[in-house]
């Protein structure tokens, strides 16, 4: 295992299917839906849509912005964790292709991937394990 590692025992939740509607920013969309359904963490389980224009950094840390209109997410991955004030706080992945066929991966950039018509999404709960409370003593280890 690697050093920055964790590893967190928990169950899935509900499931919650939404639609982000047209120009709603998709990564504020998704932790609206969490605040709104009461999901302090979650997994994207699915999504289907597309974006008017998607900007993405890169593994390299840079930015990109392509133009649209009509930016096909073709796969999408993703979470949310609760911050410590226990807002939830999405984070997004994903690969796009633009009209002209160029395909392009990285982070959605929180604020600057409006929707095109409309995005389908299914996000499942994580409901962690308390601290302590389900784990093995070192004692039993």
């Amino acid at each position: 295992m690697s050093a920055g590692a964790q590893i967190e025992t928990g169950r899935t939740g509900r499931i919650v299917y939404a639609r982000v509607r047209p120009n709603e920013d998709l990564v504020l969309a998704v932790e609206k839906i969490c605040l709104r359904e009461g999901l302090r963490n979650a997994f994207l389980r699915g999504s289907l849509g597309s974006l008017t224009d998607a900007c993405l950094v890169l593994p390299d840390g840079s930015t990109t912005l392509l133009k649209g209109p009509a930016i096909e997410v073709v796969s999408m991955s993703g979470e949310v964790r609760a911050d410590a004030s226990g807002s939830p706080e999405a984070e997004l992945r994903g690969m796009v292709c633009t009209p002209e066929g160029k395909m392009t991966g990285g982070r959605f950039l929180r604020g600057q991937n409006p929707v095109c018509v409309t995005f389908e999404i299914a996000l499942e709960e994580w409901v962690p394990d308390d601290a302590g409370q389900d784990a093995p003593s070192p004692e039993g280890a």
